[in-house]
């Protein structure tokens, strides 16, 4: 798959401008933004992965008149009989795509512009005629690209969001587009975060999803907590030898709460905590995310000669983060000489590394690089 220049993925704007006027801002919509794109792979290939166990999968079915009744909502596996429904309008939505088709990765990192630590998924629906999942909002940045056949997009920047009582899925209650457009193959819409839109398939379609990370604050603080929790080391025992009679005995007295806030005011984190554990939690694979070390590695030697021919690429699950707490890859922290980070650094932007670039750190990257291949991580190109 040919991906086209930045500038034409974004209507001739720069990542600068598009940044500068539209990110988290305002709408856009790009008409031919991947020219000639129908997609990563084909219909069959895609009901192949949404009847995958370990592929995250919904099957949603809209009401019989588009708006009141039931909703349904069922999550994958999909049955194999599930593609010849026609009576209702349906949808299936396949995330991660990007896990489990190389140009579906190469799809998802077009949009590096983007840090890669806010990067999610490529997610991909198909739908038959009439067929979406109902007007919504997200929280986060999406861009929506077509695949085949064509799709009506109706957005709208409301303020009203109560959503249907009992849907299985966020269906706003009232829904006013101020704006509405179809899109065909290539052309691509960009949303902000809260803004409402309802896509509707005309006719058989599919749309590619580029989705961003959003973590509440709540989501941020309770993993903040729990990383915390394995690397506390409180000094101190309770005790109370001045202990005086109490009229109730079932009553906390006040001595006892100071005293526990004072042992509790030892918790403290500093800037390179914080650092530390975002580097842990951005990399950190997803629950159904699984690496599989090859059946038959190659030993040091031959791994050296193919990579000395061939360079090295992370694996589409894999995500290699650094910040100034050092290199973080799968949630865990890279040990790595300083020497190396030149090269990490450019293996985490690229996601890959030239022969060339490999040699010219020599032994002790190799070993690195060998050591991920080992596990999964990553392999010679």
């Amino acid at each position: 798959m040919n991906l086209p220049a930045l500038e034409t993925l974004l209507g001739g704007r720069s990542a600068r401008e598009f940044l500068a006027e539209y990110w988290q801002k305002k709408p856009l919509l790009i008409r031919q933004a991947v020219p000639g794109f129908t997609g990563v792979l084909s219909r069959t290939d895609l009901f192949e992965l949404a009847c995958n166990p370990d592929v995250e999968s919904r099957y949603i079915r809209l009401p019989a008149d588009g708006v009141d009744g039931d909703w349904t909502l069922e999550h994958g596996p999909q049955p194999r009989s599930r593609r010849r429904g026609k009576r209702q309008p349906w949808t299936v939505l396949v995330q991660g795509v990007n896990l489990w088709v190389p140009d579906g990765d190469r799809l998802l990192h077009r949009f590096d512009f983007i840090p890669q630590a806010r990067l999610d998924d490529l997610m991909v629906s198909y739908a038959i005629d009439g067929g979406g999942v109902g007007p919504h909002f997200d929280n986060y940045d999406v861009f929506l690209l077509q695949g085949m056949g064509r799709r009506r997009w109706q957005i709208s920047d409301q303020a009203d969001r109560s959503l249907v009582e009992g849907a299985p899925l966020r269906i706003l209650k009232h829904f006013t587009p101020t704006e509405d457009w179809v899109l065909e193959p290539g052309d691509m819409l960009y949303l902000p975060p809260h803004w409402a839109h309802n896509g509707i398939a005309i006719g058989e379609c599919t749309t590619y999803s580029i989705g961003f990370r959003s973590p509440t604050a709540q989501e941020l603080g309770t993993e903040f907590l729990a990383w915390m929790q394995d690397r506390l080391q409180l000094e101190g025992l309770y005790a109370d030898p001045d202990l005086e009679l109490q009229q109730n005995s079932a009553e906390i007295g006040p001595k006892m709460v100071d005293q526990i806030e004072r042992m509790l005011a030892g918790i403290r984190w500093t800037r390179r905590d914080v650092e530390a554990f975002v580097g842990a939690y951005l990399t950190e694979p997803k629950p159904h995310v699984f690496f599989e070390p090859p059946e038959a590695p190659m030993d040091r030697r031959r791994f050296e000669r193919e990579v000395g021919a061939h360079g090295f690429a992370l694996d589409p699950r894999s995500l290699l983060l650094f910040s100034a707490a050092g290199f973080h890859l799968n949630g865990e922290p890279v040990d790595a000489d300083e020497t190396l980070r030149p090269a990490l650094a450019e293996l985490a932007d690229r996601r890959c590394l030239p022969a060339s670039a490999v040699a010219r750190f020599g032994p002790a990257l190799l070993e690195l690089l060998h050591d991920w291949y080992c596990s999964g991580f990553g392999a010679p190109q």
